[in-house]
């Protein structure tokens, strides 16, 4: 009896995962951040599957590997909430809206491409965009100000000027802080030892 209450219990999360992951990816337009804003509000504001500094560590994760970050983002949620079904489960609920959505443009596409109507509302969905990864950009940094590390803010205020101001290339910034980060959980492991 008890299995059976814990096996309803995990379909309905496998259950509520995908209508999530599927809800996020089909009313999301503009790329990995946004989905993650939206993935940051569902799972660790409304569920409270996880916590706020996990997903920051998924996000980065997300971000690190090769591949769409809204895909990348889903296996990792999904593999912290239920595992190697919650990945499977992840990946189609964010997966298919995009593909279907494409499919029907792709077959409808010199209609979309020259329609004055179809490229006014995309212009209008890029301001919506920008507001959106602003909001997150916002959010995450006040998270890691809150957090008085002297050299997390560090890193973020370097990240930004490297970025913003001399160009570099993300990837050198992610490495460089990826190193960083390993480096400050060694010395803290070192410092622990002792």
């Amino acid at each position: 009896m008890e299995n059976n209450l814990k096996c309803q219990d995990s379909q309905k999360k496998l259950l509520k995962l995908f209508l999530s992951t599927l809800y996020i990816s089909t009313f999301t337009f503009g790329g990995g951040f946004v989905i993650i804003t939206f993935m940051k509000r569902k799972f660790v504001d409304e569920l409270h599957w996880i916590e706020e500094d996990e997903m920051l560590d998924l996000t980065a994760l997300a971000q690190s590997a090769p591949g769409a970050i809204a895909v990348n983002a889903s296996i990792l949620v999904g593999w912290r909430i239920a595992g190697f079904f919650g990945i499977l489960i992840a990946i189609i609920g964010t997966i298919l809206p995009p593909m279907l959505i494409l499919s029907v443009i792709s077959f409808f596409y010199s209609t979309f491409a020259s329609n004055l109507y179809v490229a006014l509302v995309l212009k209008g969905m890029q301001a919506g965009v920008a507001a959106v990864i602003l909001d997150v950009v916002c959010e995450l940094g006040l998270n890691i100000v809150k957090e008085k590390s002297i050299i997390k803010n560090l890193v973020m205020i370097v990240g930004f000027i490297a970025t913003f101001f001399f160009h570099v290339n993300v990837i050198y910034i992610i490495v460089i802080a990826t190193i960083v980060g390993i480096g400050k959980e060694l010395w803290r492991f070192k410092e622990v030892k002792k």
